[in-house]
């Protein structure tokens, strides 16, 4: 384990320092591993570590460092700018090459990750970043392009077992402590999945504990950690569980339900961008021209919670899942995109109709591009029947309102205009 001072936190002080001390992630580090592989060979990829708190993307970086002995700098996203990420890009141009580590890189911005763009290409640095969030959501595509992506599992409760374990017997102020486990569960609860958590956990409730014996126990964990054992293990496929039972309750407009199961995301840590972001989608997806107004709520609070945060955007959350569940439903619009990409799939690259093509010069007039198309606006109700669809699609109906008021109203409209040829 790394040498730290005796006050620095438990976490720490056990920060493993080689693939050997490592507990969990086995499928990248372990035996055959991809980067066990990399690590071994020293030649070391441009990546992104994605995965929950405390799976060890700070530490796998270190590990790095440590084994291809490369000049390595360290960025925070949240307190560097363009103006950090120059600095040591022209400081590994003096070294030929080095390791860069940004923790949280989706924090960054479109020209902070711009910034890196040149020098990860020419192999100036070898970028590892670390980032809690889906990167194809928060990282630019091409930098993307340029990193591998690797996939961190929360740990599990064998993991957690070894890092108890390790603490006890290993860390030399804990040893000084008569200290018994009699029960794991809250702990484990409490900690889910991240190694970090469960490490300050555990040093708080010894600290909490007087007396020449400390005996833990789930209620004094519980106790000592002011809150109740959250049932939302980020660990394992319950996270995924419950975001799906969150999901399909508000698609099936039961607030309580949905309001139940966002207290559980909540309880258990989840981040609050992650509950937004999936709310923006369904109000799309499961609401649509049912009630436009619905996106602009949800996207209101994904804007909003992004600026708030715990604990005030438990509020904005609650609000906006009210809304959402008790909004009426639709899946048209979704339904119809699929229709129309599943009908481009199957035709091909069709040509668009030669009076729907745009004809900025003389020779594309003379080709006949914009022949015979005629302006809507020109016509009684902003309305006149042509052609749109190439040929070869001609009165394909992709879209079909969903049976409420709002969209009844849009199919009332449609069928005055467009009855014959599409049939609504």
């Amino acid at each position: 384990m790394s040498l730290f001072s005796p006050k620095s936190p438990l976490a720490e002080r056990m920060r493993p320092t080689s693939l050997e001390e490592l507990i969990g992630q086995e499928h990248l580090v372990g035996e055959g591993g991809v980067l066990a592989k990399a690590i071994a060979s020293g030649v070391i990829p441009s990546m992104i570590l994605w995965g929950p708190p405390g799976t060890g993307k700070t530490t796998i970086a270190n590990i790095i460092a440590n084994q291809v002995k490369m000049p390595f700098h360290t960025l925070s996203a949240i307190s560097s700018g363009v103006k950090e990420v120059r600095e040591v890009i022209n400081t590994a141009k003096n070294h030929s090459k080095a390791i860069l580590f940004i923790d949280e890189i989706h924090r960054f911005n479109k020209a902070q990750q711009d910034a890196l763009l040149g020098a990860v290409e020419k192999g100036i640095i070898t970028l590892i970043g670390a980032t809690t969030e889906n990167p194809s959501f928060e990282v630019n595509a091409a930098l993307l392009s340029r990193c591998q992506v690797y996939i961190l599992k929360s740990l599990e409760e064998e993991h957690l077992q070894k890092l108890i374990e390790q603490a006890l017997g290993r860390d030399e102020e804990l040893k000084k402590k008569k200290v018994s486990l009699k029960d794991k569960a809250a702990l484990f609860n409490i900690s889910g999945g991240d190694a970090r958590k469960l490490f300050n956990l555990l040093e708080l409730v010894i600290d909490s504990i007087e007396g020449d014996s400390i005996e833990i126990t789930d209620d004094n964990v519980i106790e000592i950690a002011q809150q109740r054992v959250a049932i939302y293990d980020k660990s394992g496929e319950q996270h995924y569980d419950i975001i799906s039972a969150f999901i399909k309750s508000l698609r099936g407009s039961d607030p309580n339900a949905a309001l139940y199961y966002l207290a559980r995301m909540m309880e258990g840590g989840e981040d609050v961008k992650f509950i937004a972001r999936r709310m923006l989608i369904l109000a799309s997806e499961d609401i649509g021209n049912a009630n436009p107004t619905a996106l602009v709520v949800a996207n209101s609070t994904f804007q909003a919670v992004n600026v708030i945060g715990y604990p005030e955007a438990e509020l904005i959350l609650s609000q906006c899942v009210v809304y959402l569940a008790s909004s009426p439903k639709s899946n048209a619009s979704y339904v119809a995109i699929k229709n129309a990409k599943s009908a481009v799939r199957e035709t091909g690259d069709l040509s668009v109709p030669m009076q729907l093509r745009n004809a900025p010069t003389k020779l594309m007039k003379d080709e006949g591009y914009g022949k015979g198309y005629q302006y809507s606006h020109d016509f009684e109700n902003n309305f006149i029947a042509q052609e749109f669809l190439p040929e070869a699609l001609s009165g394909m109906k992709f879209y079909d309102p969903g049976k409420n008021p709002r969209e009844e109203e849009m199919r009332k409209r449609l069928r005055n205009l467009w009855k014959e040829k599409y049939g609504y």
